[in-house]
């Protein structure tokens, strides 16, 4: 990363070629499933309206969780919900028992779909929100299979316990795909098997909430008819709207120890950038080594204040470089971030892993052991301490060979300093993400 403002670019400048695949294959099914349907003709347009409508909504007030992921709860049960409907009731006798068979094909969903998810989402391109057009995709793939999985079904004319079964079963089996080829897409930057574990730690609650949603919705639809789909979407919604307050006020947050973090910047006790470069370093090998993205969003906040310390020292040290400085200055330098760190009253865990990142990794801090040895200081703060001596050494460097020789001298000093674990995880992101 350069020490200048970087250019912003559109959303499709930051597709890798995972991602195109994926959003290129969704695309040519959509377009297979309007071709059909513009074949046939639309058939109960009554339902694929309703249906359209509520996925449309649900599209316009999708989310962003932690880890970047945006989802879109209400429109997934919805098209889900679509997707799995045996029928529309009551029927034109007025009897609740009297439904109508629901007659659409599996590429009626999908064009449904596609055409709620644009509505949708035409708001967000008219205010300059940029998709995610490989969330949307993974969306309409996770719809397409649980349609052409379960609408050949029906034709078979089982009863309610054995259709039942198979929606659970087709549902549960959209979830992993959607989690595996998240995953995929994820692998670019960290290992297959911890992005596989990092989505189903994110997803398996929303998952399975969108789900039980959606079953709700497709068997309460085909005994009440359309009216069932407000009933059963507004609980999921109620939810939707306080996990969006719960979001937005861990965006603050992230947003204010952000602007603290430049403050060292400002004051030219560290070079421009270094902070950020320090953070993002810390998140990748976090997640390379497992963390949960809880402790993830602790671990981005510890390494973006870690040097605020610095702020009290009359003299700042070259280039800010902590690495360079006395192993008693270094601790001063942590304990002083800490206890600024502590004063927000909501940070104490973050302010923590701050003062314990000084610490050797060998020697531990001060409090001893269960067998009296010093305990290492936790994850976190190794992770941090490692990412602050690579950028403190190598800064917004993209030179390979520098940052081979900077990561040749961490490992000789992981007899005592460093935690060699650690270190190798660096090495593996660096090697995956050389500019970071």
């Amino acid at each position: 990363m350069s020490s200048g403002a970087e250019p912003r670019r559109a959303g499709w400048q930051t597709v890798d070629s995972g991602q195109a695949l994926l959003i290129a294959s969704a695309g040519l099914i959509v377009l297979v499933a309007v071709t059909q349907v513009a074949a046939v003709g639309i058939v109960q347009t009554e339902p694929a309206v309703f249906f359209g409508v509520l996925i449309a909504l649900g599209e316009l007030f999708r989310m962003v969780m932690p880890g970047n992921r945006e989802v879109a709860p209400v429109a997934t049960a919805g098209a889900l919900g679509y997707a799995l409907l045996v029928g529309v009731g009551p029927g034109a006798t007025g009897a609740v028992l009297d439904v109508r068979p629901a007659e659409h094909s599996p590429f009626q969903v999908i064009a449904v779909a596609a055409v709620g998810m644009l509505v949708g989402t035409l708001p967000h391109i008219a205010v300059g929100r940029t998709p995610r057009l490989d969330a949307l995709a993974r969306r309409l793939f996770t719809v397409a299979l649980v349609a052409l999985c379960f609408r050949p079904v029906l034709a078979l004319g089982l009863g309610w316990l054995p259709l039942l079964l198979v929606m659970g079963a087709v549902v549960v089996g959209s979830c992993f795909l959607d989690v595996l080829v998240a995953a995929l897409i994820r692998a670019e930057s960290v290992r297959f098997g911890i992005a596989v574990r990092d989505e189903i730690r994110a997803k398996i609650a929303l998952c399975a909430a969108t789900s039980a949603t959606a079953m709700l919705i497709a068997v309460a639809t085909t005994l009440l008819g359309p009216a069932a789909l407000l009933v059963f979407t507004a609980p999921i919604l109620v939810t939707q709207f306080a996990f969006r307050r719960y979001a937005g006020i861990r965006a603050t947050y992230l947003q204010t120890v952000r602007a603290l973090s430049k403050v060292t910047e400002v004051g030219g006790y560290v070079e421009a950038g270094h902070s950020r470069r320090v953070a993002r370093l810390s998140v990748a090998m976090g997640r390379e080594l497992g963390m949960p993205e809880e402790e993830l969003l602790e671990l981005e906040y510890a390494a973006l204040m870690h040097d605020i310390g610095q702020l009290s020292l009359g003299d700042p040290i070259p280039g800010g470089a902590t690495v360079l400085a006395s192993p008693a200055e270094q601790r001063r330098i942590a304990d002083l971030g800490a206890e600024v760190i502590r004063e927000t009253g909501v940070l104490d865990r973050v302010a923590d892993i701050v003062r314990q990142s000084s610490h050797p990794y060998r020697t531990g801090h001060d409090e001893p052991g269960g067998d009296g040895r010093p305990v290492p200081p936790p994850l976190a703060g190794r992770v941090i301490k490692v990412a602050n001596a690579y950028d403190d050494l190598v800064g917004d460097s993209a030179d390979r060979d520098r940052g081979a020789a900077v990561l040749e001298r961490l490992r000789l000093d992981s007899a005592a300093e460093y935690d060699p674990a650690v270190v190798e995880a660096l090495s593996r992101v660096v090697d995956r993400r050389p500019r970071l």
